[in-house]
């Protein structure tokens, strides 16, 4: 079974991107959850925000690519191989981290120079940008600026890729006369819409809502879906739901039971 076409390869970059945000935010979770609470200090907390941020807009823009791949697959199929090179799709996943990282600069830039004069205690359940301004004492506004700047750009961009691929998709697939192709082109989607739609709804709820209209543990609940949750749920969706991972899985279980 060759799992080395770009729809994987782009599968595969995603997962890299889940256990960074797993790693960066689980241990430390844990270790709170264990001890009733935790210290950190500031350039740590930071830290831990940074590498989320980065994985996180990496994760937007990666989804807008695997739409777009979606798009050229089932609206351009006899120019999918032509169009989606390896040498394109590896340019595509670099841009996107290189958006990633470049996403926290400003954040770096700033942050560090944020004034805290106690109680310096985070009512969060990792550190994230939000409470830590709310512990600020010196001004925030600037950043609070940065961070709707950067922010809204960085989903709204991808989602608007999104939308337009689904649509371009949605509208080729209904001029299919069989019901059966059309199922078929859909399921080659579901995996994808199922891993956009948990992470942009959390996504949209946290940053883009206004905080003073959701109650401050459900924003915890939804931080923690958008991050360990979907980390932890994407492999499963795209396991369970893709045949040739089924298929691949088995025969490297078969193969090294009969050796």
């Amino acid at each position: 079974m060759n799992l080395h076409t770009p729809m994987y390869f782009f599968i595969s970059q995603l997962s890299i991107s889940d256990i960074v945000v797993i790693t960066d935010i689980v241990p430390n979770l844990l270790y709170i959850l264990l001890n009733n609470g935790g210290a950190i200090k500031l350039f740590e907390c930071i830290t831990q925000f940074c590498f989320l941020s980065a994985s996180e807009t990496f994760e937007c823009f990666l989804l807008s690519v695997m739409s777009y791949d979606r798009y050229v697959a089932i609206c351009n199929p006899l120019r999918y191989s032509t169009i989606m090179t390896s040498k394109h799709c590896v340019v595509l996943v670099v841009i996107s981290w290189l958006f990633g990282f470049s996403s926290i600069l400003i954040y770096i830039m700033n942050t560090p120079n944020l004034h805290f004069c106690g109680p310096n205690i985070i009512d969060h359940l990792f550190c994230d940008i939000v409470p830590l301004l709310e512990l600020a004492c010196s001004d925030t506004f600037i950043i609070h600026l940065v961070v709707y700047a950067i922010g809204i750009p960085i989903v709204l961009i991808p989602t608007t890729i999104i939308v337009v691929s689904y649509t371009c998709i949605i509208l080729v697939v209904l001029r299919i006369s069989s019901s059966t192709g059309r199922q078929k082109a859909f399921s080659t989607c579901s995996s994808h819409l199922i891993v956009v739609s948990i992470f942009y709804w959390t996504l949209f709820s946290v940053y883009i809502v206004p905080t003073n209209g959701i109650a401050h543990s459900m924003s915890k609940i939804l931080s923690l879906l958008y991050t360990v949750f979907t980390s932890f749920i994407n492999p499963i969706i795209y396991s369970l739901r893709n045949e040739d991972i089924r298929k691949a899985v088995q025969e490297t279980i078969q193969k090294n039971v009969m050796q």
